[in-house]
C-alpha cells in the first residue's frame, strides 16, 4: 500500500507539473499536427490536389499519429534529461517504491500525456475538415488510442535508456522522423500492394496498426487493416518494448 500510495503520489506531481508547463506542452503537440491536417486536407484538398474524401483518412491517422508520438517524446525526453543533467531521478529512486514501479510511472505519465494529445487534436480536426464519425466507433477508437499511447511511451522507455544525451537531437531525426512518415498516418496501408517493399516497412512500425485500428472504426469505408490484428500487435508492442524499456530503466538506474 505504501508502494502504491507513492506511485500515486509522483504521478500526481508529474500530472500538476504539466498543468503548470500547459502552454509549453500545447505547442509541443498541436504546432506540428495542426499543420498537416491544414496543408495536407485543408488546402490540397480545396485546390483540387487531393480526393475530398481524403480528410476522413487522415484525421483518424493524425489523432493516432499524435497519441503515439505525443507518449514517446513525453517518455524519451525526460528520461534523458533525469538520466544526465537535472539528475531528478534520483530522488524517484530514493523514494519508498520499487524501481520497477518508477519505470511503470514513467510510461503512464508518457501514455497520458499522449492521450491528452490525441483527443485536442480531434475538435481541431472537426473545426478545420469537414468529416464525420461514427458514434458507437468511438469507444473502441478511444481504446486504441490508450493503447497506442501506452505501445509509444513503451518504446519511448527503451529509447531514453539506451539513447546518450549527446545524441539527442540525431536521433529525434534518426528515429522519429522515420516512425512518422511510416506509420500510415497519412495513407492506409491496406492500399500500398504496388509497393510492397513499402508496405513491409510500415508493418514494422507499432504507428501503423494505431492509425490503422483508429480508422478502422472511425472510417470504416477506407480500405484497413483487420482490427483485431491491430489489438493483438499493439499490446505484444506494449509488452515486449515494456520488458526492454524496464531493462534498460534498471540498467541506468543501478549504474
Amino acid at each position: 500500500m505504501t508502494a502504491l500510495r507513492t506511485f500515486n503520489a509522483i504521478l500526481w506531481r508529474d500530472i500538476f507539473v504539466t498543468g503548470r508547463e500547459l502552454p509549453a506542452f500545447l505547442a509541443q503537440v498541436i504546432v506540428q499536427p495542426f499543420f498537416i491536417l491544414f496543408i495536407f486536407a485543408k488546402v490540397l484538398g480545396d485546390i483540387g490536389f487531393v480526393q475530398g474524401d481524403f480528410a476522413a483518412v487522415l484525421l483518424p491517422g493524425i489523432v493516432a499519429m499524435n497519441g503515439f508520438l505525443g507518449a514517446l517524446q513525453n517518455t524519451t525526453l525526460p528520461l534523458v534529461l533525469d538520466f544526465s543533467w537535472t539528475r531528478e531521478i534520483e530522488d524517484r529512486l530514493l523514494a519508498p517504491i520499487p524501481i520497477p514501479l518508477v519505470a511503470v510511472e514513467k510510461m503512464v505519465f508518457g501514455a497520458l500525456r499522449g492521450l491528452l494529445a490525441a483527443v485536442l487534436m480531434v475538435p481541431i480536426g472537426f473545426v478545420m475538415l469537414d468529416v464525420t464519425w461514427p458514434v458507437s466507433g468511438l469507444p473502441v477508437a478511444l481504446l486504441v488510442i490508450i493503447l497506442g499511447s501506452l505501445a509509444g511511451a513503451a518504446v519511448g522507455m527503451v529509447i531514453g535508456t539506451a539513447v546518450s544525451p549527446r545524441h539527442i537531437n540525431v536521433m529525434f531525426a534518426v528515429i522519429l522522423t522515420p516512425l512518422l512518415f511510416t506509420g500510415s498516418a497519412q495513407f492506409p496501408w491496406a492500399q500500398l500492394d504496388n509497393l510492397r517493399w513499402f508496405q513491409v516497412l510500415c508493418a514494422l512500425n507499432p504507428l501503423t496498426y494505431v492509425s490503422e485500428g483508429t480508422r478502422a472504426v472511425l472510417a470504416p469505408d477506407v480500405p484497413h487493416m483487420p482490427l483485431w490484428v491491430c489489438f493483438v500487435v499493439l499490446v505484444g508492442s506494449i509488452i515486449g518494448f515494456g520488458a526492454l524499456g524496464m531493462r534498460g530503466f534498471m540498467r541506468r538506474a543501478l549504474d
